[in-house]
């Protein structure tokens, strides 16, 4: 019985960790549902209209992670980005530049007309 009970706790233990990893605890979507709430300056998948502000599909994920750390530290200077930053976890921010990564470029995009 003692056995069991070890071998148990240990099985225990190890469903916990891989559950609380990030890798193991996020959907093949997570990154795309995070980064939805850019699409609304950024464009959509990250596509901009006439680059402004810039189009983040296809850039690099460690470029975009680390501008997102700084304009959350406050180190780069921002009219918003410092604000939606600052509401996301590392972990997050991760799956969102990874999900920009993947996205591939579009072409530019002009301003619908009125």
């Amino acid at each position: 019985m003692k056995t069991f009970i070890s071998h148990f706790r240990l099985f225990a233990a190890a469903a916990c960790t891989i559950a609380a990893h990030p890798a193991f605890a996020q959907d093949a979507n997570a990154g795309r549902d995070l980064a939805a709430a850019c699409f609304t300056c950024h464009g959509t998948n990250g596509n901009s209209v006439q680059g402004v502000p810039p189009s983040l599909a296809g850039r690099n994920s460690a470029e975009l992670l680390q501008a997102m750390k700084e304009f959350q530290s406050g180190k780069r200077p921002a009219t918003v980005m410092h604000q939606q930053a600052r509401g996301y976890t590392d972990p997050q921010l991760q799956l969102i530049a990874a999900y920009f990564a993947s996205v591939k470029p579009g072409p530019a995009q002009l301003p619908a007309k009125p």
